[in-house]
């Protein structure tokens, strides 16, 4: 059973640096690892804030289910996202690696079909792909954003199943995309199901566990919510849904705070449901259960205690949850300060499926299991970050961040100063200039930038990415917002 614990017990835990939350077990009395494989469940949510969970400080409402993974298992407490927008997140996500070395990766977002041609190449080595040939059952439930058929999708890049939508947003009970199409699919196969989609990507997820249950091989389920990304409907709003026809999932002018929370506490709700199968099925101690979002928070998400927001590299617009159990080998209520970035999940989840990347295709991420198994020490990490919009950059060098927007820069100590309002690049100009350079050294390393304009957070204003280069307005892209 698992003991209540307080948000106030949470952040004395945190700042105490590592001390556990309370404990379902103890690393005294962890069993030897299982000589079977372990199961995997990966949770994404779209578009959460780093406070959108009360064990991350969350100050409006209980995220129970959500919170009995960091109990039972880890929490990070410097969790990044590789981007701060969702194609190019989930790049890194799927294969371990810096989405600016894959043309997929620079579509930032990517804007469904009018992308021709673009997606996740089949032929690159990612996290499905890898257990696939490890021997295990693979299925995607969810958002898989990276392709569209008849050249990308799910069952060409390692999935064995797939359930869920294409695009980057779909209404939540319409089930259509910003153009009113239908976007819900059951392998490559159109399906038409109705009900609120967070609760049917949770039906699916309960069978597909009881099913690779059933088969005996271990399992990868990812489940890739929608929550809490727009349309602000919750549960109860299908007459909002029906107001809009599916003809605005930008809805500018609708949501609300509380609207949000319902959205959130659904998708809490579902992730409940989904330990609950694990264990019924007799899977929870051999089962890693991952939660994580793919950027930072939206309009109505609780980034706290950082500044910005999706599209931005300031820390609300990169910080994210991060929680993992795994009963069987890592101590529960660990607190970590590792800095971390999603695209450690791969190289993490091949070593813990006793297999290895493919070394044509070396991960950019690191393996976290010897700071989850052993406590190690964290490592220092260096991280790098570049968005189109605004022409940004960023740079996480231990302790200190570098960050450009158009031709501002910034040095900020993001440990002292997590909100980033002290410029120290005057005071500290050695620091200043080797994070800079060390920027330009990785950006040479990747695929260039495209040349184009782009709008501030497209809101009609003209920035031009490259000196010389000359304005060109641009027509309001939805996945922005």
């Amino acid at each position: 059973m698992i003991a209540k614990f307080t948000r106030r017990a949470i952040l004395s835990t945190a700042a105490s640096g590592g001390a556990a939350l309370v404990l379902g077990t103890d690393s005294a009395s962890l069993a030897q690892a299982p000589s079977r494989p372990p199961n995997m469940v990966f949770i994404v949510a779209d578009d959460m804030g780093h406070a959108d969970i009360s064990c991350n400080g969350g100050r409006d409402f209980t995220t129970a289910n959500i919170d009995r993974i960091a109990a039972q298992g880890a929490r990070f407490t410097q969790a990044y996202a590789n981007s701060p927008v969702c194609t190019a997140s989930r790049v890194a996500i799927i294969t371990g690696r810096y989405q600016a070395r894959l043309p997929v990766g620079l579509e930032e977002p990517l804007a469904g079909s009018t992308k021709p041609g673009i997606g996740l190449p089949p032929g690159h080595p990612t996290l499905p792909s890898l257990l696939k040939k490890a021997g295990y059952n693979t299925a995607l439930v969810g958002k898989w954003h990276l392709g569209n058929l008849p050249d990308f999708g799910p069952l060409q890049s390692g999935y064995d199943h797939f359930y869920g939508f294409r695009s980057g947003a779909v209404d939540y009970f319409r089930h259509v995309d910003s153009l009113a199409r239908p976007d819900l699919w059951d392998d490559d196969a159109p399906a038409s199901q109705p009900g609120y989609l967070t609760g049917l990507l949770g039906d699916r997820a309960i069978k597909v566990i009881a099913d690779y249950a059933r088969g005996g091989k271990p399992f990868l389920l990812s489940l890739h919510f929608n929550a809490p990304h727009w349309p602000w409907e919750g549960p109860d709003d299908q007459a909002e849904s029906d107001r809009l026809g599916g003809r605005n999932l930008r809805d500018f002018d609708g949501g609300s705070r509380q609207i949000y929370k319902r959205m959130i506490l659904a998708l809490d709700a579902q992730v409940g449901r989904v330990l609950k199968a694990l264990e019924d099925n007799g899977l929870s101690r051999n089962t890693i259960v991952i939660f994580t979002s793919d950027n930072g928070g939206e309009r109505f998400a609780d980034t706290w205690p950082f500044n910005g927001r999706k599209t931005e590299l300031l820390e609300g617009g990169l910080r994210v949850p991060a929680l993992i159990s795994w009963p069987a080998r890592i101590p529960a209520g660990l607190v970590s300060e590792q800095v971390t970035a999603n695209m450690d999940w791969l190289p993490t989840l091949v070593a813990a499926a006793g297999t290895s990347p493919d070394p044509a295709f070396p991960p950019d991420g690191i393996n976290l299991l010897p700071q989850l198994e052993a406590r190690a020490a964290p490592v220092e990490r260096r991280l790098f970050w570049r968005y189109k919009a605004l022409w940004q950059r960023a740079a996480r060098v231990g302790d200190w961040k570098y960050l450009r927007i158009l031709d501002n820069t910034f040095l900020f100590n993001v440990a002292d100063d997590p909100m980033e309002r002290a410029n120290l690049k005057q005071r500290q100009k050695d620091i200043y200039a080797r994070l800079e350079a060390e920027w330009n050294a990785w950006n040479a390393t990747m695929l260039p930038e495209t040349e184009a304009s782009f709008t501030e957070n497209n809101t009609g204003k003209n920035w031009v990415d490259r000196p010389g280069a000359k304005p060109v307005t641009l027509e309001p892209d939805p996945e922005l917002h």
